[in-house]
């Protein structure tokens, strides 16, 4: 456990460097902020230094090794520094007026850091659910010179996914020099860390801007509030089973908040309706979770740029910063420019607003498409357009338990918030921000009840990844609002006869949604008291548990082959141990997860004939036919190891004339070929 502390305190300390240099350019945007973006310059400059290695490798300019982030960092730095040096003594007083609360910024981020570090340390294996997918793309993009990165799982081909994400996990990776295999739980946690830390920010700006008279001491209690329910907070899931299971909690399963339609419904309607505590819990490495910091920087750009109402300064920075959600998340694109054309619509005065707006939001848009071209060139669109849904779901008790509490404050708000202004409409900045919020979010909502993308998946999941993927981030911009709806409705329900209503409802509510972590982290970790049962941070020791010679073998593999040269593998099922050898190693295979691949290709076709392909070359007796697959897709090695001959009735003779072993480890064996 000391050891893991000492490798999350290097781990942080490289968040910390790209904080400072990146302090002068997020003064120029963040400088109405009570800190000034502090905590926003780490994600910032990763959004512009992440991007620049990323543009140079894409462009071929120059390969993404450390020595090239090396540059890139050193230039920015300097530059950083020379074009904003005028501002740089406002900022030294800035700092030196608020160093206290600054301090308290950097513990929160790095307190959160370990504590997820601390967590994940309880169940730390890069195993289940789609780690493998995850973890591959980070090793493979690892190995990769330039960009697009190849695909591990489908030699000769490059990553069909907005990997974005990935890449900034693979980029931090070579930056700080540690093993992936330590990143990839370390990044689980930045992320927890940049969601809390981020979230507090955002709201202590909007409720500080908003208060007349600046207690600090509430507005902090309020914005870690608000940063719990964004990422730790649940739904109204567990008062549900709680009122249901007359007052017990006996047998509740976190996983169920998340699939609460499909388990009322069973097959007629299988959705999805995740939310941030839940995938940190489950630990994948996912886009829609990778995204988060770039999200939450968004946001506060945006609300910078209500307070400075300097529209020319944010566009790049705006632009870029949407650019790389496509890249990151594609779904959130849509999304986010929704958002910015309503606070366009909503905020900038102008005679013609919807004129405006529309003029707005194209450069916006033009900009955004620019700055992420290189990635729509090489990434193949496999969607089948738009259906209209079947089934909707309930508004009782479906919907009121997915989405009450948030209705409960969000709605109070908006109606308290119209009536006390009547026809004034003179609203402040930090009360339009938090109303679009609730809006969008609302129609984030809504949407899946009414259409849904297509992709390979039939009745009943046709809506799933739809309802998952915006209804994901209605719940962080709901929560987002919750704390200043509070703070707001407070003020202006006077009448104690509705006060004491409001403040039980908000009690009970706010009660049982800041219990599920509870439930959620003891049956995923166990309990994290429990020191003796702490397992570290590395990765990887499932695969020496349970896999013992190919964990050695595949370690072979990691240190010895630096470049990306073939290595054939089994061709195995999604969500399974099967391809754990280029998911480990980012050495591409001929075919890895046979669902995952279709989802990605768009068909089956390819899929099924390399699978059948890696089939023969383990089977067949015909060295010939083996030897010529294999030059086929440029496998120049063999990996036969438990996972092999569990699935295939393995000929093996004639891999010694075809090849060389270059490893065995009882019966686990790597051949090199000729």
């Amino acid at each position: 456990m000391i050891s893991d502390f000492f490798i999350i305190l290097y781990w942080w300390f490289w968040f910390f460097l790209l904080g400072t240099i990146g302090l002068p350019l997020a003064f120029l945007f963040f400088r109405k902020f009570f800190d000034f973006g502090f905590l926003f310059s780490k994600v910032l400059a990763i959004l512009i230094l992440g991007y620049s290695v990323w543009l140079i490798a894409s462009l071929q300019i120059l390969p993404f090794t450390k020595q090239t982030i090396w540059l890139c960092l050193l230039f920015f730095a300097i530059l950083n520094f020379l074009v904003f040096k005028r501002n740089l003594p406002n900022l030294k007083e800035e700092i030196f007026k608020r160093k206290s609360f600054l301090i308290f910024e950097e513990i929160l981020f790095f307190g959160c850091l370990v504590f997820w570090s601390f967590v994940r340390g309880f169940q730390p294996a890069i195993e289940g659910l789609e780690k493998f997918m995850d973890f591959g793309f980070v090793n493979a993009i690892l190995k990769s010179k330039f960009f697009p990165p190849y695909d591990m799982w489908m030699s000769g081909k490059t990553i069909n996914y907005y990997y974005f994400g990935h890449y900034i996990a693979a980029f931090l990776t070579k930056l700080s020099g540690l093993d992936s295999a330590f990143t990839y739980n370390l990044m689980i946690a930045t992320i927890f860390a940049f969601c809390f830390s981020l979230s507090f920010s955002l709201i202590f700006n909007l409720i500080y801007h908003w208060e007349e008279k600046k207690n600090l001491k509430k507005i902090i209690a309020l914005s870690l509030l608000g940063a719990f329910l964004v990422s730790l907070g649940g739904n109204l899931h567990p008062l549900w089973y709680f009122l249901k299971n007359k007052f017990s909690f006996e047998g509740y399963w976190y996983p169920d908040a998340t699939r609460f339609v499909e388990i009322k419904f069973g097959a007629k309607d299988s959705t999805i309706h995740e939310f941030p505590a839940y995938s940190f819990v489950v630990a994948d490495l996912h886009a829609h979770l990778s995204d988060v910091p770039f999200v939450l920087l968004f946001l506060g750009l945006l609300f910078a740029l209500f307070l400075t109402k300097e529209e020319k300064t944010f566009l790049p920075i705006l632009s870029l910063n949407l650019g790389v959600m496509l890249m990151t998340n594609t779904w959130d694109f849509p999304i986010y420019f929704l958002l910015l054309s309503f606070f366009i619509l909503f905020y900038f005065p102008s005679k013609n607003k919807f004129f405006e707006t529309l003029k707005k939001s194209f450069s916006f848009l033009i900009f955004c498409f620019f700055l992420s071209l290189l990635f729509l060139i090489n990434y193949k669109y496999e969607g089948g357009g738009i259906g209209f849904v079947k089934t909707r779901t309930p508004f009782f008790p479906h919907l009121l338990v997915l989405w009450g509490y948030q209705w409960f404050f969000g709605f109070l708000f908006l109606g308290v918030l119209i009536f006390s202004y009547k026809s004034n409409f003179s609203f402040k900045e930090s009360e339009i921000f938090v109303a679009i919020l609730i809006i969008v979010a609302t129609i984030l909502i809504l949407i899946p009840e009414i259409v849904y993308h297509k992709e390979i998946y039939g009745p009943p999941y046709e809506r799933s990844n739809t309802m998952f993927k915006l209804v994901y981030q209605a719940f962080i911009l709901y929560a987002l609002s919750v704390p200043f709806a509070i703070l707001f409705l407070t003020k202006k329900i006077k009448n104690w006869f509705l006060r004491i209503p409001f403040f039980a409802i908000s009690l009970l509510f706010l009660s049982f949604v800041s219990i599920y972590p509870y439930f959620a982290i003891t049956s995923y970790y166990g309990k994290i008291t429990k020191i003796k049962e702490y397992k570290g941070i590395y990765g990887l020791n499932f695969l020496r548990d349970f896999y013992p010679q190919d964990y050695e073998a595949i370690l072979w593999l990691k240190d010895n082959l630096k470049e990306p040269i073939g290595v054939l593998e089994a061709a195995g099922d999604s969500f399974t141990d099967f391809n754990r050898v280029s998911a480990v190693t980012g050495l591409p295979t001929i075919q890895g997860w046979l669902v995952h691949e279709w989802l990605w290709r768009g068909s089956f076709d390819e899929v099924g004939k390399r699978a059948e392909e890696v089939q023969r070359v383990y089977e067949t007796t015909d060295e010939k036919e083996a030897l010529e697959i294999l030059r086929k897709y440029r496998m120049e090695y063999v990996f036969l190891g438990e996972k092999e001959n569990q699935k295939y009735q393995v000929e093996e003779k004639k891999f010694s004339k075809i090849g060389e072993i270059v490893f065995s480890s009882g019966q686990t064996k790597i051949y090199k070929i000729k």
